[in-house]
This record gives C-alpha cells, structure tokens and sequence, in this order.
C-alpha cells in the first residue's frame, strides 16, 4: 500500500518503482560484482615488504663521482639485498664500474670498504709519473709495484702481486696542480704500506704486470 501523499508525489514513487522493477536483474548484478570485490579485497594478501636499497640510475665508469641524479631507491625483497650497502654515496668515487640497476654496495666506492673480504691488504693511493701508463690498467689487475731513482738509475721492487682496487678519473685540478701522474688505489699488506709511500715521495713508482 503506498504511503498518503500528494498526487504528485504518488506518480513520481510509482514512476520510479516501475524503473527499478524494469532493472531489477541488472541492479541485482551489479550489487553481487560490488559484494564480490568487497570480499575479494578484504581477504587479499598485503603487498610483499620491500627493503629500499640505492641502485645505479645508468651505466657508470670507474672513477666517476656519485651524483644524486646517479642512484636511484628500488624495493628489494627482505633478505635479497647484499652485504655492505652505502647508506649516503652522493660525492663519492667510484672504485669500478656500476651496471644500470646494481646496488651501490662499499666494496664499489673509493675507501676502506674496497678491501672487504681481504683483511690482509689496505687500500693505498700512489702517484704513478706516467699518465699514459695509468690508461692501461684497470680494476682487478695484478701489477708489481718498482720503485726507479731517475738520478743514481736503478730501480728496487717495493710491492708483489698487487691489487689495482680503484683508478680515479682524471680532473681539470690534476694538470693544474703541478704534480705529474695519475692516481691509482692499490692494495698492499701493512708490511709494504711503508716502502710503497717512501717510494712514492722519494722515487718514481712504476709498475710491472704480475706473472701468473
């Protein structure tokens, strides 16, 4: 029986309980599809945790300096992400190259993170004289490091089977400062860290590939 109202309103009521009728089976549809997703939503998985860990934006040289624009943060999967990761890398040098998407870990950057896995050797800067011969080495050679008196002639091996762990990119400052050469980080034991630095102020320090 429908309520006491005004004629108007009695038409509009019967004008729209006629419409709901007509689509009754597709309002009934379209109520199951909400109370279906409804419920799908309610018992659906959260998303899986993720660890965010700073990754390379591009392809980077060894020697480069980290910008901001050069890391990005992904989402690693807890217990997938490697040992050793650099928490604030901007400004840093890069020890070797950096693949689009490898983690930025310390073992990759210019410092004492670059010995990790070898507790018998420091990392150790030293000037070699000859920049053309810096430009055939690269990270991972085994050089053997000679020490030359250009005066008196002669030269003394200082270092065996050495581990190049980092060659910085040359800058406009090197030509600028006066001091020839190019800078290359090399692993030694802390008996060689002595001879290897008196070499480098006193003499020339060239270098030998290491015989396999």
């Amino acid at each position: 029986m429908l309520p006491q109202l005004p004629d108007p309103a009695r038409r509009r009521w019967r004008t729209v309980r006629r419409a709901v009728l007509r689509r009754r089976r597709l309002l009934a549809a379209l109520l199951a599809g909400v109370a279906v997703l409804l419920g799908v939503s309610a018992v659906a998985a959260p998303p899986p945790a993720t660890v965010p860990v700073l990754v390379a934006a591009r392809d980077l040289p060894a020697g480069a300096e980290l910008g901001a624009d050069d890391v990005v943060t992904v989402g690693f999967a807890p217990g997938t992400a490697p040992d050793g990761l650099a928490v604030d890398p901007a400004g840093r040098l890069l020890a070797a190259p950096l693949r689009r998407g490898e983690p930025v870990t310390e073992v990759r950057l210019v410092g004492d993170g670059m010995t990790e896995g070898r507790p018998d050797l420091v990392a150790l800067p030293v000037r070699l004289p000859d920049p053309a011969s810096v430009d055939l080495l690269e990270v991972g050679d085994e050089i053997d490091l000679h020490a030359v008196d250009p005066q008196a002639g002669g030269s003394d091996r200082v270092a065996d089977d050495v581990p190049v762990l980092a060659i910085p990119a040359a800058t406009p400052d090197d030509a600028g400062s006066g001091v020839p050469g190019r800078l290359v980080v090399v692993g030694v034991s802390d008996a060689e860290v002595s001879q290897v630095a008196d070499a480098a102020v006193r003499r020339f320090v060239t270098y030998t590939w290491a015989r396999r």
